[in-house]
């Protein structure tokens, strides 16, 4: 089923994306980062606030925009008839439809559609028990965040 694959991609490509900004960007506030130490911590306690926004928007308007342009994709390589013009179109609607937020939602659009058509090639049937179960994934991962940055105000109080 298309859905139960967009929500596993969303799923998936919602806590690399969330990952990958934690890495790429681990102190948006500005304060320098000191040591190697200073940076993970950073990573870690900045990762969930990052999916706090960007998981439900993936969620939800990633799994109805690449729905869409993998449908456009579709109907139009079925006129053209050209080998490979459905990955071409719709790869070119994913990145269009990630230009909303440019560049950070453009980023989350091409892992997105690379995530889906990494499962799509898989050929295996999602179904929605699959789909409810991978909602496990950015969860697991938000909670193991909010812990580590727990456990270390706990320990180390003042730094």
């Amino acid at each position: 089923m298309i859905l139960s694959r967009k929500m596993i991609s969303a799923s998936i490509s919602g806590s690399l994306f969330a990952a990958l900004l934690g890495i790429i960007n681990p102190n948006p506030f500005g304060e320098p980062i000191v040591s190697i130490q200073d940076y993970l911590f950073s990573v870690v306690s900045i990762l969930p606030i990052y999916m706090l926004y960007s998981f439900p928007a993936i969620l939800i308007y990633g799994v109805l925009t690449s729905m869409v342009s993998d449908k456009i994709g579709e109907l139009i390589s079925s006129k053209i008839r050209i080998e490979k013009a459905e990955l071409i179109l719709s790869g070119i609607l994913h990145i269009m439809f990630g230009l909303i937020l440019f560049p950070v939602s453009l980023g989350a659009s091409i892992l997105f559609f690379i995530t889906d058509q990494i499962l799509r090639k898989r050929n295996h049937n999602d179904n929605w028990l699959e789909a409810i179960k991978s909602l496990s994934l950015p969860i697991t991962v938000w909670f193991l965040c909010i812990w580590v940055v727990w456990i270390k105000e706990s320990l180390f109080p003042d730094g």
